[in-house]
């Protein structure tokens, strides 16, 4: 019943939903929002431009869904009454009690959050944040990295949404929009985990009264972003992290009930992947290209248990 629902949801929201937004969506994924946002850091050292970037962080988005505004915004979105009716009788009469070292409590009703491990919460919670965006006039605003004839303020991937533009008014601007917006439907910004960062000089902000935190670099999909675009710091992390796994798999390689062919399926799919994610908007320099050869022969030779110091070819493994 749910992938029925869910298929025809998916319909309108892929109509609804614009290009900058890649969450729950086929074909898109959060390496197209990174090569993305090099790619345009890449336009912007071209064009010789300053870039201010924002990364909004909502306070539990998923969780302050609110139904009734959900079901108001679903309409106005132009998904069929017959479907928004089924969708309102999933979340009708739903109620919780709470286990305290007491006892629990009363029940009662449960009328905000979008249902956890349901495969119709992504679908809803797209509209919903697609609702937010178009009452803020991102489409329509000016502010912006203006690229190939195209203005472009945002990208979003879930509830993670990166706000940019060429000045630093600019992206307050759009970022002020974004947050009234947001708490006219009942979402939040957390200040304290919205992230500021930018390729030019930048002032304190204060929101309510905090003040949003000014960054050298962040974390977008998965993959460290700085504020110069180079790409050297990324792929030292990814290499970082897969000696980690590398180290960690170190009792099965020390097996000798594990063959050596499964030892090497287990090195491709549990830790090349990890030094390799997102690796196609890298700009690899020669020192970097150097240094994931290493990594690829360290690898083998700490799975055939060859030391550094042994008299050994790296052709010959």
């Amino acid at each position: 019943m749910l992938k029925i629902l869910q298929a025809r949801l998916q319909q309108y929201v892929n109509r609804e939903l614009p290009d900058v937004k890649a969450g729950f969506r086929k074909g898109r994924g959060t390496r197209d929002q990174i090569a993305n946002i090099r790619w345009i850091m890449g336009k912007a050292r071209e064009f010789q431009k300053n870039i201010y970037f924002c990364l909004i962080d909502y306070a539990k988005a998923f969780d302050c869904v609110d139904h009734n505004k959900l079901w108001t915004i679903l309409k106005e979105m132009g998904i069929p009454d017959r479907l928004t009716c089924l969708l309102r009788g999933m979340y009708a009469d739903q109620e919780a009690t709470v286990r305290t070292g007491h006892g629990t409590t009363d029940w009662f009703q449960i009328g905000k959050g979008v249902r956890q491990g349901c495969i119709l919460s992504p679908c809803l919670f797209n509209l919903y944040a697609e609702y937010i965006m178009r009452n803020a006039g991102l489409e329509e605003a000016q502010a912006g990295i203006k690229i190939a004839g195209r203005n472009i303020n945002n990208l979003r991937y879930a509830d993670d949404t990166t706000l940019m533009a060429e000045s630093e008014d600019e992206l307050k601007s759009l970022l002020m929009k974004v947050k009234v917006e947001s708490e006219k439907v009942g979402l939040k910004l957390n200040i304290q985990k919205t992230k500021i960062m930018a390729s030019g000089a930048l002032t304190s902000w204060e929101i309510d009264g905090e003040t949003v935190e000014t960054v050298s670099d962040f974390i977008l999909g998965g993959s460290k972003i700085t504020a110069d675009g180079d790409c050297s710091h990324e792929i030292k992390r990814r290499l970082l992290l897969g000696r980690k796994v590398m180290t960690n798999l170190d009792s099965i390689f020390k097996s000798r009930d594990i063959t050596l062919p499964t030892k090497v399926c287990l090195v491709k799919v549990m830790v090349f992947p990890v030094v390799m994610y997102g690796c196609e908007s890298w700009t690899v320099k020669k020192a970097e290209r150097r240094r994931i050869d290493a990594f690829e022969l360290w690898c083998w030779r700490r799975l055939l248990r060859v030391p550094w110091t042994a008299r050994r070819s790296n052709q010959s493994l």
